[in-house]
């Protein structure tokens, strides 16, 4: 899907937009985003993590294919599909999304970029306690680093879908939640007392582009302690806009849920202030 969303792009003089998902999810969960943003005149790629399924069906019946995962591994798959590009894009991405988001910008490789509930950089030190809770299912396995970890309804329930009803939260569970790959977060877990770690971005480039967090007011897995961290961070890079807005009453499911077009279009309205498609 990719290389053809990719030729689509180079084919048009439109600004290209790579949406970069999270753990737990598949690029078809960006569908809706992706529909504003053409209507809004930009060229959409959803490329995806290396091996990624197609749809939620066959990856629950393959869940192999998430094993061994790393963030720097998927980070350079995404940095090579932006390299296909003739333009620079803009960069959008959710959680474990938004961290790859940042590593992306700080090499240089976006116009600009929004981090929607963004995973930790190393040097991010909060951890609240219901970051910790959201990630163990993966992390009270050490097994788990190698392995392709599914969530259960309530595990979901509590890290995702906390901030939406009952209904919605099942429907949401069956449409989109896939298994993930484990290592991920055992990277997020170590960063900060591993110097080498692949999680490290680079905030301070001059090159990084105008970037906006985006945080659901009640996210479970990353809360505002969080991405407000990540945010101050950010804010030393004295030669691009860095900014950061809470969402009232959205947990962690908040690109995907009922209240999807109110974080698009605060997403599209940054990328529009600075790039015109």
């Amino acid at each position: 899907m990719s290389i053809e969303q990719v030729e689509q792009a180079n084919a048009t003089d439109r600004v290209p937009v790579v949406f970069v998902h999270g753990l737990w999810l598949l690029p078809s969960s960006w569908d809706r985003w992706a529909r504003v943003f053409d209507e809004a005149g930009f060229a959409p790629v959803q490329p995806g993590w290396p091996d990624d399924p197609e749809t939620v069906a066959e990856a629950k019946a393959h869940p192999e294919v998430f094993a061994d995962k790393t963030v720097g591994q998927v980070a350079d798959h995404f940095a090579n599909v932006v390299g296909e590009l003739k333009q620079k894009p803009v960069i959008v991405g959710h959680s474990f999304g938004g961290l790859l988001t940042q590593i992306l910008a700080g090499r240089g490789l976006a116009r600009a970029s929004v981090a929607i509930d963004p995973a930790p950089f190393q040097g991010v030190l909060p951890l609240p306690f219901s970051s910790l809770r959201a990630s163990a299912p993966v992390l009270t396995n050490p097994a788990n680093i190698h392995r392709a970890v599914p969530l259960t309804y309530e595990q979901f329930r509590y890290a995702f879908a906390n901030a939406v009803s009952e209904e919605e939260a099942h429907e949401l569970y069956e449409t989109y939640c896939v298994p993930a790959p484990g290592a991920p977060l055992f990277q997020a877990a170590v960063a900060n007392f591993n110097p080498w770690s692949e999680t490290k971005v680079d905030s301070t480039t001059a090159d990084r582009g105008p970037l906006l967090i985006l945080s659901g007011e009640k996210d479970h897995t990353v809360p505002w302690a969080i991405a407000n961290a990540s945010y101050r961070k950010q804010a030393r890079n004295e030669h691009n806009v860095t900014e950061i807005v809470e969402v009232p009453g959205r947990g962690h499911s908040l690109t995907i849920d009922s209240g999807w077009r109110e974080v698009c279009e605060k997403a599209l309205t940054f990328v529009r202030r600075f790039v015109q498609p």
